[in-house]
C-alpha cells in the first residue's frame, strides 16, 4: 500500500531522528543506510551486524517518497525500534503477510533465509512486487532464522 510517508505509526511516538548527515549518493527514501560520521551511506548485506537506519523524504522541503535525494543533500533518516511501522523498498519478488525480511542489495528489504538475520516483516499487501517497491513493514526485534 504506498503513501506519502515513510514512518507509518504507531502515531501515537514521535519516530528518533537523524538529520545532521548528508547522503552519500542519489537514494530514493524508504532504503536502508549506515550512518557514518558524516555521511549516510545505502546498506547492503554485508552490513547486517550495523545499526541500520530508514532514510526518510523531507517532507519540509516539499520532497516526496518517489523523488531521490541528489547526492550531498542532507539526508533524514529514522532510527527504528521494535513494533514500529514502515514504508521500505523491497526486492522484487512475491511477498506472503508476515514474511521475515532482511538487508539486500540497494538498501531494499528482502526474504530472509534460513541463518539470516531479520530485521522486519512484511505487514502490506501478500502479492508481487518489482525491485523498489514501497511496503509496510513492521520491525522485528532482530534475531537470526534457525539454520536448517
Amino acid at each position: 500500500m504506498a503513501g506519502n510517508v515513510i514512518y507509518r505509526g504507531p502515531i501515537k511516538d514521535e519516530p528518533e531522528t537523524v538529520s545532521d548527515k548528508t547522503v552519500a549518493g542519489a537514494y530514493l527514501p524508504g532504503i536502508l543506510v549506515t550512518e557514518s560520521a558524516s555521511a549516510l551511506t545505502v546498506a547492503t548485506g554485508a552490513n547486517i551486524e550495523d545499526d541500520l537506519l530508514v532514510l526518510s523524504n523531507r517532507r519540509f522541503y516539499g520532497q516526496d517518497v518517489a523523488t531521490a535525494y541528489a547526492s550531498g543533500d542532507t539526508g533524514v533518516a529514522y532510527r527504528p525500534r521494535p513494533g514500529e511501522i514502515y514504508q521500505v523498498r523491497v526486492a522484487a519478488t512475491t511477498y506472503a503477510k508476515s514474511d521475515p525480511l532482511t538487508v539486500g542489495a540497494s538498501g531494499y528489504l528482502e526474504d530472509a533465509a534460513a541463518g539470516e538475520r531479520v530485521l522486519a516483516f512484511f505487514e502490506d499487501t501478500p502479492g508481487a512486487y518489482s525491485a523498489g517497491d514501497l511496503a509496510d513493514v513492521r520491525i522485528a526485534n532482530s534475531f537470526n532464522i534457525a539454520a536448517v
